[in-house]
């Protein structure tokens, strides 16, 4: 390099000395020439030479790397001039000496990142700066050194090529990049070669491009390639440098293959009662190329089975799959044999010497026996019947059998859910389906009826089949009027006037239609106000025979219509036709047909009557009322002395007040048994007799609800008891009181009869007598001591 920089500044050294030809510079000095005027022009020499400069990259010595010289012709080595350095790079990529014009790189340069810089030189004067050459440029260029390697910039690389392909295939071309300047040496020429991959590949040393360099390449045998491709610059000569990448390399798929069955026969077997459509099985023959390569198509094509049975592909794992196409039957065929071909949907002509592209195998089905359940003869049945078939009229007789080779007995019978009016009924034997009902159609005009067939053996096996009953018409209805006519005539009607056209209704169809016929009933044949028109289209007109009619006279007519039907055998009704007598305007419009109008005032209006109806009635439930109230007041009440009077009751004339009634009863007593309410009355009523007053102990009353047990209920009553003596308002009025501790501590015990098992005629109450005065009045009233007094009081 130094050697370099001593050749270039002895270039340009030999660029500052003037060229000897005409075009050459000149020394410094004026020349003055004329132009075509004659005028004088004065052209100064230029004062120095420059050219361009070249350096080396790459420099990596120590010192600064001297790269050529400046000079002017002005400068007599005095010192006197100043050169100076602008421009690309000026005083960081290059420094020139301002004495001797000396240039420098100080900073180690590199073509790839920048191949020349432009720089700008001056020489002045060094005492007055005085500029004294203009301002010119030069360029420093870079030359280029075998400094960087080829490389594939999109490496690794992915390549597809059909397998089988013939040798010289073209496969992908690689291009190597070198940053070297290919115009200068042979720094940027590469060469391409193959490191790994023979002998399957090859690459063209100038090109790039690889080839298939063996044939008959299996992608069934091996799919994948890896290959190493290198580039190498300066023309792959020693001391080049070099790159490398991967190719990697796949056979694509292409139909070389036949496809093969794993087995030459196959078994299967299906159950007889299997539907049709339902898969006996899948056979599959291998194909070792993939996608639609290996596609197949199956076929049946020969044996016993190619009218019972189906074959289909798979297209997700070309399968072939075996389904029934025909109801099979063990009794009547037990094994199928099929003979099924699997073949290649897409053939491909280059490849046809290894063909076939199919395959063969057998297929043995056997049919299963299965228990089957009764077919009948027919999938449906249709029966017509009239209406007026009489019970027990066999429509159809059923039949099924037990299609296995049992041939089993079959009990028939009727899906009640079909038959919900129990219409039918079929013999469990012979399959007869009788009546058993009479028929209506206009009631239920179809019937469907399911028929079961049940196996003896096996009542889980049940056939079923429909019978579909029609139930044909017979003219067993009569014609109807159609709706309740009432009709109106005016009283200023004429004779002949149309009052009404009437129709009728018949629920029964018969085949040519309905035709009905209208007259009047035998006894109003010669009716002297209305007369009756057949118009012979199902309709007739009532018309009047006179005019002149009168309320007063008879406001209501009623007119018998004869009907009949023309089916045989005919039917025949009579209707009533309602005609009202009205009062009416000159235009025909109805003014009333009530008879009743003409006798009310004529300014007295419908709202009026109302009003007085509603009067009348709250003067009726006013009057009710008072005499409800007036029932309510009491009577005295004398008892009967053949009545059993042994439980304390007492009875009045009035009703007690009932859940609403709050006064007749404080229930605070009940929660309060110590508390007393006496001097409390009811307000509402009375009782006409009082309970005779006892004489209660108030200890008794004091200890009342203390202790709790027998004593404390004991004494709860007796409080309770001197309440109601002393409180006349106190319940009961209407009710019964049992004391269930009562005649504790008394000789008569207990006096209820409610446990007595005796009767009043073998009862002796001569023991009432013992019990002591305060028993005397009861001795009495059951006749154990004599007393003037029929009256009793209860005690």
């Amino acid at each position: 390099k130094r050697l370099g920089g001593c050749i270039i500044g002895t270039v340009i050294l030999l660029l500052s000395i003037p060229p000897l030809t005409s075009q050459a510079l000149e020394p410094r000095e004026s020349r003055t020439v004329k132009d075509s005027r004659g005028e004088a022009l004065t052209r100064v020499k230029r004062g120095w030479v420059w050219n361009q400069f070249f350096v080396l990259e790459e420099y990596t010595g120590l010192e600064p790397l001297y790269i050529g010289k400046l000079h002017s012709d002005m400068d007599r080595g005095d010192g006197s001039i100043k050169y100076i350095l602008s421009g690309e790079g000026a005083g960081i990529m290059f420094t020139i000496d301002d004495v001797t014009g000396d240039i420098h790189a100080i900073q180690r340069l590199d073509r790839e990142v920048k191949a020349q810089y432009v720089l700008r030189a001056q020489a002045l004067h060094r005492q007055t700066g005085r500029p004294l050459e203009p301002e010119s440029e030069f360029i420093v260029k870079i030359q280029d050194i075998n400094d960087n390697e080829p490389k594939f910039l999109d490496g690794p690389y992915h390549a597809t090529i059909p397998e089988m392909s013939e040798i010289g295939t073209s496969v992908i071309q690689l291009t190597a990049t070198d940053a070297d300047d290919p115009t200068y040496g042979n720094s940027a020429r590469v060469v391409y070669s193959i490191l790994q991959g023979q002998p399957y590949f090859s690459v063209e040393p100038q090109t790039g491009i690889i080839r298939v360099s063996l044939a008959d390449m299996d992608r069934e045998v091996k799919e994948n390639y890896s290959v190493v491709i290198q580039a190498k610059d300066m023309g792959g000569q020693l001391g080049g440098l070099a790159g490398t990448t991967t190719v990697n390399i796949t056979l694509s798929d292409v139909n070389d293959n036949p496809p093969k069955f794993a087995q030459r026969l196959y078994q299967m077997s299906v159950p007889e009662s299997a539907p049709v459509g339902s898969a006996v099985g899948r056979i599959r023959a291998k194909d070792r190329d993939t996608g639609i390569n290996a596609e197949m198509n199956y076929s049946i094509i020969d044996g016993d089975g190619r009218d019972s049975f189906d074959i289909s592909t798979d297209p997700t794992n070309q399968f072939g799959i075996i389904t029934i196409k025909k109801r099979l039957d063990f009794e009547s065929k037990r094994s199928y044999t099929l003979k099924i071909e699997g073949s290649n949907t897409h053939l491909d002509k280059r490849f046809a010497k290894h063909g076939p592209f199919s395959d063969t195998t057998i297929v043995h089905v056997s049919v299963e026996d299965v228990d089957e359940p009764p077919v009948f003869d027919a999938p449906a049945y249709f029966v017509e019947v009239a209406e007026d078939a009489e019970v027990g009229t066999v429509l159809k007789t059923a039949y099924a059998r037990d299609p296995d080779v049992a041939n089993n007995s079959i009990r028939y019978s009727i899906e009640r859910t079909s038959d919900p009016g129990k219409y039918f009924y079929i013999d469990i034997t012979s399959g007869a389906l009788m009546t058993v009902r009479p028929l209506d159609r206009e009631e239920v005009p179809w019937h469907n009826v399911t028929v079961l067939a049940m196996e003896m053996n096996n009542p889980s096996q049940i056939g079923s089949v429909s019978v579909t009953v029609k139930v044909l018409d017979v003219n067993d209805n009569p014609p109807q009027l159609a709706q309740y006519y009432e009709a109106f005539v005016c009283e200023n009607a004429k004779a002949g006037q149309l009052i009404q056209t009437v129709t009728a209704v018949d629920p029964d169809d018969p085949l040519g239609g309905q035709h009905f016929y209208y007259s009047l009933a035998p006894e109003a044949a010669n009716n002297p106000n209305f007369t009756l028109r057949d118009n012979q289209d199902n309709s007739a007109w009532v018309l009047t025979r006179r005019g002149g009619f009168s309320q007063r006279d008879q406001s209501i007519y009623r007119l018998p219509i004869f009907i009949s039907d023309g089916e045989q055998p005919v039917q025949t009704s009579t209707g009533t036709l309602t005609v009202r007598v009205c009062s009416c305007d000159g235009s025909g419009g109805v003014l009333s047909c009530d008879a009743e109008a003409y006798t009310l005032p004529t300014a007295l209006s419908r709202g009026a009557l109302i009003a007085i109806l509603a009067c009348i009635f709250v003067l009726l439930a006013m009057i009710l009322l008072m005499l409800s109230l007036r029932n309510q007041r009491k009577k005295p009440y004398l008892c009967d002395e053949e009545e059993n009077v042994h439980e304390n009751i007492v009875r009045y004339d009035d009703e007690g007040g009932g859940e609403e009634d709050t006064e007749a009863f404080d229930i605070a007593a009940m929660w309060n048994p110590r508390g007393t309410h006496l001097g409390r009355f009811r307000q509402d009523m009375l009782p006409e007799i009082e309970s005779l007053s006892r004489h209660v102990p108030q200890a008794a009353v004091a200890g009342a609800g203390i202790g709790g047990g027998t004593g404390g209920v004991h004494g709860y009553v007796l409080a309770k008891l001197l309440e109601a003596d002393h409180d006349p308002g106190a319940p009961p009025y209407d009710s019964l009181q049992t004391y269930a501790y009562e005649g504790e501590g008394s000789v008569a015990e207990s006096l209820s009869s409610l446990q007595s098992a005796t009767s009043n005629a073998d009862h002796d109450y001569d023991y009432l007598s013992d019990w002591g005065p305060r028993f005397r009045k009861l001795a009495e009233m059951y006749g154990v001591l004599e007393t003037s007094n029929p009256l009793c009081c209860l005690y």
